[in-house]
């Protein structure tokens, strides 16, 4: 019985319910310790649903998907079920085969999967426990997951602290627990404690802040002789010391095995009794334990009855107990191999050193005891099996790494051994995506190296190790650390990049981009490959400063002597070009050339995108982006997408398509969001901002404009800004608040956002702001930059743009209109009707402005463009003319954006697995989503998507 839960009691009766009908949901549980978070993510799993488990464990946090394993542990006969690059991800996160390592990303689509798998037959509760000590491999992959639950019918439960950096998880219902009510806090307190002096009893129920464990836990200590009034209370901060007193009064032996168990983290109890054995304890060393209610042993497993109870036993032993207690515990790793299998794996261990040369990566570290070492193959496994030993005698990789760890722990002074080891435990974490473990070994294994030029090699391992992981501060932190232990340029370029790509992402892209240069010029031309490469970063740098230090790139680059071979040879000539806004060879031709060289990572083509969209490529940026999206999901490259997806969104915006347009730009962000890309995070929202402001939504134009430029993400200075006050300025030009689009539209004209892309295509809208405030000099300075960018792209669809200028600024505009009308895009072109239909209808012709106007509200309203089709519709009136709304737009105008983004793709051929890969879905949402649009679309089947017009 909970007492004074019965709200939260009934918002997870309604999650479960809701699970038993096929809905998802997740929820994060907070509190401080001794709240009740255990407690009730112990009701839910009685309320009799199938429950899988998990639990952060301290000692284990630095260990990518410690926790994970134990999470999917039950559901591992269905992972061979699995989407192929989804089963190969979830398996080299666990170090099962010899799987290239995948994106986080895919694992938390596999960790998806697999849950809507094991819910097939229905609901599955998931509970995940002490999530503030869960390893980041395996938040990240939860969390992943749990924000794209929707129709599986899995409910998952985390439990975490409040301290600030616990269990950070955006996007996520919380219910925060505070203490019990004090007529349920009374009812506890009674229910478990008995006679205690009144003066006790209030003191407790007072001052324990109705915590639930301090009212249970507290008159054990206090005892039924109270305490003295002029002693403080040990309360809730001071629980930890309630519990040690507590665990002072158990034999010695006791304390040991239990000191063993909590520096091991681990439930399985036989490696817990291995390293305790060595120290004098044993199993009949727990009965006093568990007698005292404070450890359970069950199946071979050991757990506490409170996290509370781990840490009091670990932080109260005395330092040189701790240090036998992890030495103990890494002889316990240590490997135990049969000596008829020894000779096995020796051979195994050669022979896989033959094939693979000098690269040792996917074989164990040596064991200093034996000199053997253990292959991670299936094979060496099935051989000692078959000669009747034990296969799990021979410990994995995590048993080697769990042993480093240990090792690390018990060290007090350099010790280069323990520091390889943990370097081995550092590679194969970042060969399977356990970043921030990875660092954390590191970092470790730098500080016990004893030869300097190892410690410096391990730093800046480290530090790049952070900067992959987006660890923007603590890479810069470890990038400064190894710079200053070494006076050599043999890394000198390696920090450079990454105190760059720190300095960029945290929001001073002057820095970056002066260390950026620094570095290509240090490879210069020794180098020339590796430069090109460093100055396609550049580029992106450069943007966001000015034209001086984009001509200093494109300068650069073109000194490159550059092999004709070289797969960077035809982007560094592409970006060249797209420097200077010149017209250069097509980027369909680029892309083609450079793959050809061998440019066969996406990685090295993304600025392409965005380079075209500067020299009005936008058509072949739609078709690039595509492809490389494609290839970035089939290749789990997950970091590549929040920048294609933004650059396609521009593409399909630009091109007409505001619906589709608004869905990429959706899933670019919730990527971005989920990643740490702050950069794409403040793009995507103030381009959604964009969207909301050519459909005439002011709040949330409004809304997503703010939250571009939040603190957090860089404020005004944020690299969405220009793509903000853009947003605003349209929709101020939309509603015809002149003197506020001005305002707006002003911050385009200076550096850097001037020749930024945004910069490029508001210009039509900076003329005729300014042409209708009778600022002729404003528009005729705009106007000659729109011309002059037409004449170096050598696009029709600008120098459309650039006749409408020409048109609002001539004395005799209809040629100009008229010639703006050849070669536009729908919504450049419905405004330009619009435009040419006010001047003919000021001009007495009626009918041809009616025919104008009544072809730009017929686009605008099939657009959703709101402020436009009310001009539209405005200048009608004013001929006598009525409009009326248009039916609808197509099938997919009856759909949500999910909906018509899943049905275009069923529509394709692809399965609700394929699409559920492709877009981070479960395949049991998509069916939902199929299910919700089928009766929207007049069909029944999938068979019958095919025949509709979903253009």
């Amino acid at each position: 019985m909970l007492h004074g839960r019965d709200a939260e009691q009934a918002m997870l009766d309604d999650l479960l319910a809701g699970a038993r009908a096929g809905r998802s949901a997740a929820l994060v549980i907070r509190g401080e310790a001794g709240i009740g978070k255990s407690a009730l993510l112990d009701y839910a799993a009685t309320q009799g649903l199938p429950t899988v488990r998990s639990a952060g464990i301290e000692s284990e946090s630095e260990l990518p998907f410690a926790a994970l394993h134990l999470l999917v542990k039950p559901g591992m006969e269905l992972v061979g079920q699995l989407p192929p690059r989804q089963r190969d991800a979830l398996e080299a996160a666990f170090g099962l085969g010899e799987h290239a390592p995948a994106d986080r990303m895919l694992i938390g689509l596999a960790v998806l999967t697999l849950l809507a798998e094991e819910a097939a037959d229905g609901p599955l509760l998931c509970i995940v426990d002490d999530a503030h000590w869960l390893d980041q491999a395996t938040a990240d992959a939860l969390l992943f997951a749990a924000r794209r639950l929707d129709a599986e019918g899995v409910v998952m439960l985390f439990a975490a602290r409040t301290g600030p950096g616990d269990f950070p998880a955006p996007g996520l219902p919380e219910l925060t627990l505070s203490g019990l009510a004090p007529e349920a806090a009374a009812a506890l307190l009674d229910a478990g404690a008995t006679r205690l002096p009144p003066a006790t009893r209030y003191r407790l129920l007072t001052e324990s802040g109705g915590n639930p464990l301090a009212l249970l836990e507290l008159p054990l200590v206090v005892g039924e002789g109270g305490v003295d009034a002029a002693n403080p209370l040990p309360l809730t901060q001071r629980l930890q010391l309630a519990f040690h007193s507590r665990i002072a009064r158990l034999p010695a032996t006791t304390r040991t095995v239990l000191l063993v168990a909590a520096a091991a983290g681990t439930a399985d109890i036989s490696r817990v009794l291995r390293a305790a054995t060595t120290l004098g304890a044993g199993l009949a060393d727990l009965q006093p334990a568990q007698d005292a209610g404070m450890v359970d042993v069950d199946n071979g497993r050991l757990s506490w009855r409170h996290p509370l109870l781990r840490s009091a036993v670990y932080q109260g032993a005395a330092l040189t107990q701790r240090l036998a207690t992890h030495r103990a515990l890494a002889d316990a790793y240590a490997p135990a191999v049969h000596p008829s299998a020894a000779g096995i794996v020796a051979a195994s261990a050669t022979a896989r050193q033959g094939a693979v040369g000098a690269d040792n990566s996917m074989i164990a570290p040596a064991d200093s005891a034996t000199g053997t070492r253990r292959p991670a193959n299936g094979a060496v496994d099935r051989s000692i099996a078959a000669i009747g030993v034990d296969a799990g005698a021979i410990p994995d990789d995590n048993d080697a790494d769990l042993r480093a760890w240990h090792s690390a722990c018990a060290a007090t002074g350099p010790d280069e051994e323990t520091a390889a080891a943990l370097e081995s435990t550092a590679d194969r974490a970042r060969r399977r995506n356990g970043f921030h473990g990875a660092v954390a070994a590191y970092e470790r294994a730098a500080a016990l190296s004893v030869d300097a030029g190892a410690r410096v090699r391990r730093l800046v391992c480290a530090a790049e190790t952070a900067s992959e992981a987006g660890l923007t501060e603590q890479a810069a932190r470890l990038a400064d650390r190894a710079a200053a232990q070494t006076t050599g340029d043999e890394y000198t370029q390696r920090l450079e990049l990454v105190r760059a790509q720190a300095e960029f992402a945290s929001g001073t892209p002057g820095s970056a981009h002066r260390r950026l240069m620094s570095a290509a010029r240090a490879a210069g031309a020794d180098e020339p490959g590796t430069a090109a490469r460093i100055l396609a970063r550049a580029v992106h740098t450069a943007w966001y400063l000015g034209p001086a230090e984009l001509d200093e790139v494109a300068g650069f680059l073109t000194t490159l002597r550059l092999a004709e071979d070289d797969p960077a040879t035809p982007i560094a000539r592409y970006l060249t070009g797209s420097v200077s806004g010149r017209r250069t060879t097509d980027l369909r031709a680029v892309v083609d050339a450079a793959r050809a060289a061998g440019a066969d990572n996406p990685a090295d083509l993304v600025q392409l995108c965005g380079s075209g969209l500067v020299v009005g490529q936008d058509d072949q940026v739609d078709e690039v982006a595509a492809e490389l999206i494609a290839e970035c999901r089939e290749q789990g490259r997950i970091a590549l997408l929040a920048p294609l997806l933004f650059f396609r969104a521009e593409c399909q915006l630009f091109g007409g398509r505001p619906r589709e347009s608004r869905v990429a730009a959706e899933e670019g962000l919730g990527i971005a969001r989920d990643i740490g890309q702050a950069q794409w995070v403040s793009q995507l929202y103030a381009f959604l901002a964009y969207l909301a402001a050519l459909h005439g939504d002011e709040q949330r134009c409004h809304a997503e404009a703010e939250q571009a430029v939040a603190d957090q993400l860089g404020g005004p200075t944020a690299v969405g800004a220009s793509w903000a006050h853009a947003a605003r300025g349209l929709l101020a030009l939309g509603e015809g608040r002149l003197d506020r689009a001005q305002a707006e539209l002003d911050h385009m004209t200076v550096e850097p956002a001037r020749h930024h892309v945004i910069g490029l295509r508001t210009l039509p809208d900076q003329i005729e702001v300014a042409v209708r405030l009778g600022a002729t000099d404003r528009a005729n300075e705009a106007l000659t930059r729109l011309i002059e960018w037409s004449e170096r792209a050598e696009q029709q669809w600008i120098g459309a743009l650039a006749a409408r200028g020409r048109a609002l600024l001539a004395e005799d505009p209809e040629p100009h209109f008229r010639t703006a009308l050849v070669g536009n895009r729908p919504f450049d072109e419905a405004r330009t009707r619009l435009l040419y239909g006010e001047w003919l209808r000021r001009d007495k012709r009626k009918v041809d402005a009616r025919a104008q106007l009544e072809q730009c509200a017929d686009v605008f309203d099939r657009l959703g463009a709101t402020p436009w089709l009310e001009r539209a519709r405005t200048e009608l009136s004013a001929l006598g003319v009525g409009t009326t709304a248009r039916a609808d737009d197509g099938p997919l105008s009856l759909l949500t954006p999910q909906e018509s983004q899943i049905v275009r793709l069923a529509a394709q051929g692809l399965s609700n697995r394929e699409i559920a890969a492709r877009l981070f879905l479960s395949h049991r949402t998509v069916g939902h989503h199929l299910y919700k649009a089928y009766p929207k679309l007049g069909v029944v089947s999938r068979g019958e998507l095919s025949a509709l017009d979903l253009e």
